[in-house]
């Protein structure tokens, strides 16, 4: 049974001087989930931030915290994630060698455990593990940098991974992360997925955030 539709705003790109009111315009919006990208200059070119900042964030919002992070050895930051605050962790597969160890590990913090899949990483990664995903994150560009272009061709690959979890009566959420608009959201939606990460599109869109939030969520 496929879970009912979130969207998760990226507080990636709200003002860095301003993340209080980066949440509050998420809260406001009506969103679900608020999304953490978390790099760290090796596994991705970009550096954002890591637990210190997740913390402080806790305290200013109720929402579930679906942090993704695109790091090396995240294994070593399992425990410093939960501690912060953290919901939801998803890692990604080309940096977990022993990835079903990994997913167990974040499932024993106390939190939902998610893989994430670069563009070109196959299906075949996590076919495996699918009974123990609660996310399957489908990158849709490049990690590292938010507003890049949609790679249309990620499409067809959410929709086999939609197949895949069907397969295996998977109740996890399908995740799509990357330029993520009202347009190539619903081309997501319609091929099987059921969270949203948006970013720029969120924070920049000129009308009634509630109103982007209901649309891209379905």
């Amino acid at each position: 049974m496929r879970p009912t539709a979130v969207v998760a705003p990226s507080i990636l790109s709200a003002d860095f001087a301003d993340f209080a009111s980066g949440l509050k315009t998420i809260e406001e919006a009506g969103a679900d989930w608020v999304h953490v990208d978390v790099m760290d200059g090796h596994f991705v070119p970009n550096l954002t931030f890591g637990p210190p900042v997740i913390q402080a964030l806790r305290a200013r919002t109720q929402l579930p915290f679906d942090t993704h992070l695109m790091i090396a050895n995240p294994d070593a930051y399992i425990e410093a994630y939960a501690k912060a605050g953290c919901t939801r962790l998803t890692v990604h597969a080309e940096a977990c060698p022993h990835l079903h160890r990994t997913v167990q590990a974040i499932r024993e913090a106390g939190m939902q455990a998610g893989v994430a899949l670069n563009p070109h990483t196959p299906l075949s990664q996590v076919q495996h593990i699918v009974a123990d995903l609660d996310t399957l994150l489908v990158m849709t560009v490049n990690p590292g940098f938010g507003g890049q272009k949609f790679m249309t061709a990620m499409v067809d690959k959410v929709a086999d991974a939609r197949a895949l979890l069907d397969d295996h009566s998977s109740a996890a959420h399908l995740e799509v992360d990357g330029g993520v608009n009202l347009a190539t959201g619903q081309a997501c939606r319609d091929a099987g997925a059921t969270a949203f990460v948006a970013g720029n599109a969120f924070f920049n869109h000129d009308g009634a955030r509630t109103d982007f939030v209901k649309r891209l969520r379905g």
